[in-house]
Order: C-alpha cells, then sequence, then structure tokens
C-alpha cells in the first residue's frame, strides 16, 4: 500500500478522497491554493502545501507546482479527484516519469478515450454500439453540409477534445447549421484550445445512462450497474440516480455484458464510466469517463461498494476485494447537485455561508467541504454539497428526498435546493417520465 498520498483537488471530492485514505490509514497531502487555506480537507490532512494562487491555471492545473509538492513532502501516489488534471494523459505521464503512482488508468487509455473521435472508433472495434455520425473531425462547413445530410437533421455538433457539455451545438436543419457550426468551434476553441468537431444524429428523446466500471491488472472487471443522469440543464447533471426505470433487466444485463467485455479487450485499469444515450431500448455510446464521476455515490449506496477505495487499492497493485456474483443491488438511490447558483438562471452566487444545516437519518448522505462562515470563492466549481438518499423502493425514496431537502438549510448564498425541492414533488419526475431534454423544456413552468 502507498505510503502517503497527495490529493490533487479541492472540495468535496477531495474530502471524500482523504476520508477513505484515513480509513486504509494512509497519511494524505492536501494541496491548496491561496484562498483556499481553510478547506475542509487541508485542516484534516496529515499535511498541506500551498501550491499557487487563486487561478486555477496557476495552482490546480500548475502541474510543476504539484509534483514539487509531492516530492516535497514524500508523498509516493497522486490522486487527481474529479475535474483538473484527472484526465491529462500528461498529468499522468509526467506523475508516472518522477517516480510517483498515479491513481488512473494508463496514460494511454487517458489519451484514447480524452478524444472522442479516436474513443469512438475504438468502442466500435469493442463491440460497443456507437450512433451514426462523422469518421473523423468535420474539416469545414461544406463536409459538415455533406454529413448532416447523409445521415439526417437534426445533428449535434460536439468538440473532439470535449467534454461537460461545452462545445456542443444542435442544428435541426441546413439553415441553422453554419450558426451552430461556428458556435460550436468557438465554444470548443475557448474552452480546450482545440476548436477540432465532428457530428453525430441528434436523438431527440433519449435518457443518459452509465455504466460504472472497476478493472485491475489482474485481468478481473466489475460493473456495478447504471444510473441515469437524465435530469440535466445544458448538458450538465443535476440528478442522478440508481437504478433507471427506464432501462429493463434484460437491456441492462446486454449492455452491462457488452462493456465487461470491451475493458477486458482494452486492458483497462481502474475505475471508470461509459456513457450512452438510450432510446427505444436502444444504447449509443458517448464517451468514456477515465477517472471518478461526482456522481460514483448512487452507485455506492446500492452496491455497498466504497468505489474510492477500491481505486486506491487497484493502484497499490491488488486485486479487486469482489467478484461480479457479489453485486447486488439493493433499493433506489438519488442525488441531488446542491450548487451555489441562482436556482432559476443559474447565474453563479459565490459568498459567505451564513447558516449551514445538512439533513441526517437513516439512509441520507452528505458528501460537502462547506461549513458555515464558509466563503465560497468566484474561481471553481459551484459544488457546494451532494445530497444523496437510499431508500428499498423509488417512491420512498422520493420521499425521503422531499424531507432531506427540507431539512437543507444554506443560508448566505443562492443555491439549487429550491429547484431541486420543486422537482421532487412532480409528477413527470416522481414517474420517472423524463429525458435529457426534459428539465430545459419544463424550466419555466416548475
Amino acid at each position: 500500500m502507498f505510503r502517503k498520498i497527495l490529493i490533487a483537488n479541492r472540495g468535496e471530492i477531495a474530502v471524500r478522497i482523504l476520508r477513505t485514505c484515513k480509513e486504509l490509514g494512509i497519511p494524505t497531502v492536501a494541496i491548496h491554493s491561496l484562498v483556499d487555506e481553510n478547506l475542509m480537507h487541508v485542516k484534516f490532512a496529515t499535511e498541506s502545501v500551498c501550491i499557487g494562487p487563486n487561478s486555477a491555471a496557476e495552482s490546480y492545473l500548475n502541474v510543476s507546482a504539484i509534483l514539487s509538492a509531492a516530492e516535497l513532502t514524500a508523498a509516493d501516489a497522486i490522486h487527481p479527484g474529479i475535474g483538473f488534471l484527472s484526465e491529462s494523459e500528461r498529468f499522468a505521464r509526467l506523475v508516472a516519469e518522477n517516480g510517483l503512482k498515479f491513481i488512473g488508468p494508463e496514460p494511454k487509455h487517458i489519451a484514447m478515450m480524452g478524444d472522442k473521435i479516436t474513443a469512438k472508433k475504438t468502442m466500435s472495434t469493442l463491440g460497443i454500439p456507437v450512433i451514426s455520425g462523422s469518421d473523423g473531425t468535420v474539416n469545414d462547413l461544406t463536409d459538415a453540409y455533406e454529413i448532416a445530410k447523409a445521415i439526417g437533421y437534426p445533428v449535434l455538433l460536439k468538440a473532439a477534445a470535449g467534454g461537460g457539455g461545452k462545445g456542443m451545438k444542435v442544428a435541426n436543419s441546413q439553415s441553422e447549421l453554419e450558426g451552430a457550426f461556428k458556435l460550436a468551434k468557438a465554444e470548443a476553441k475557448a474552452s480546450f484550445g482545440n476548436d477540432s468537431l465532428y457530428i453525430e444524429k441528434y436523438l431527440a428523446h433519449p435518457r443518459h445512462i452509465e455504466i460504472q466500471i472497476i478493472a485491475d491488472s489482474y485481468g478481473n472487471v466489475v460493473h456495478l450497474g447504471e444510473r441515469d443522469c437524465s435530469i440535466q440543464r445544458s448538458h450538465q447533471k443535476l440528478i442522478e440516480e440508481a437504478p433507471s426505470l427506464a432501462v429493463s433487466a434484460d437491456a441492462r444485463n446486454r449492455i452491462c455484458d457488452v462493456v465487461r467485455k470491451a475493458v477486458k479487450k482494452l486492458g483497462y485499469v481502474g475505475v471508470g464510466t461509459f456513457e450512452f444515450l438510450y432510446e427505444n431500448g436502444e444504447f449509443f455510446f458517448m464517451e468514456m469517463n477515465t477517472r471518478l464521476q461526482v456522481e460514483h455515490c448512487v452507485s455506492e449506496v446500492v452496491t455497498g461498494i466504497d468505489i474510492v477505495k477500491e481505486q486506491i487499492r487497484i493502484a497499490a497493485g491488488e486485486k479487486i476485494s469482489f467478484k461480479q456474483a457479489d453485486i447486488k443491488i439493493s433499493g433506489y438511490a438519488m442525488e441531488f447537485r446542491i450548487n451555489a447558483e441562482h436556482p432559476e438562471t443559474f447565474a453563479p452566487s459565490p459568498g459567505r455561508i451564513e447558516e449551514l444545516h445538512f439533513p441526517g437519518g437513516n439512509g441520507v448522505r452528505v458528501d460537502s467541504h462547506v461549513y458555515r462562515n464558509y466563503v465560497i470563492p468566484p474561481y471553481y466549481d459551484s459544488l457546494l454539497a451532494k445530497v444523496i438518499v437510499h431508500a428499498a423502493t423509488r417512491s420512498e425514496c422520493i420521499m425521503k428526498a422531499r424531507w432531506a431537502l427540507d431539512e437543507l438549510v444554506v443560508d448566505g448564498v443562492s443555491t439549487t435546493a429550491d429547484l431541486h425541492r420543486k422537482l421532487v414533488c412532480n409528477a413527470d419526475v416522481i414517474n420517472g417520465d423524463y429525458d435529457v431534454n426534459w428539465l430545459e423544456s419544463n424550466l419555466r413552468s416548475l
């Protein structure tokens, strides 16, 4: 096992990783920017190192500063967490070249899945179903017109180096394609420094379904079932649940089996998530995230598996501690992302938290890094907390979510909690009758 782990992240995920390290008896190093010196995980870690100014580019994305902090504190492994450098092939490679262990997959797999076109081609060869679209990047508008005509409108333009909904635009007709093409390229360039695009057939009413996998270096691959992440705005997830009401047992078994076989053929090691669009009983591969997901918690509570613990053990060269036959899905779980955003406009809401109370009780889990009088900085992601509820049935899960969200108090800043309170009382949400476009279409009425 590792002597000491440096956590190359911040916020709730850094606290999550730190707690598992403590459970494993592993000392930790917290890195932080100047403004983050009072973060919860910084106070609880064995050691902490300030790595730069407030901007992410000068701190949490500063590879040389992070590697220097690891050397200074004699850490022998780095956990990248979520976001920032967690899917950086260069960072993973440099960590290894400096004699440290990157707690994640091999750099080649990060690079392979980081390029959406390469990922799509790779998955197709491994038997994963993919959606129709361009074979590679779309060089210019003329190519875009030809491809869109061949696959039929509507089409979706996507950043080849993208993720998180950035650089994605829909064109419903030829007349809309030019504007969507230019906007997508500009957004891709601004977000990823790469304006390469590809085109896919746009599905009108799909669900967003993802499969959580864990694989070790001995060829063992296990899946933890699916998560439904269809309630989202601008391709940003707001609520996640497991299992999905939309996926039948047969469909679940079929896609999970295909995914397990693909991961085994790929030789992938670590945790990862396959994301699909699901419509009319068919799955279509979108991307594979080669890291921990924000929503990993719902899979943990319905399976009883500590995904972070397995991730660390696998990186240390151990085998997965359970077999596929051991996995039993128990009940239903839902996760609500509490962001420091206006619940209607989604404008960021940095500032001081004046009053704070988290819900508790049987089947309620809250992952967070904030506390009373904590000042939310304007420099980073707006996620404050994740409220996760678990019950025997989905209807009981929703009832539990209602009182848990009612008990939640975050005063001093605007949050998405009010939106979640409305969503869990909505008939469509209660019945599971929604798709990835549902929230956008119903925001005004909510």
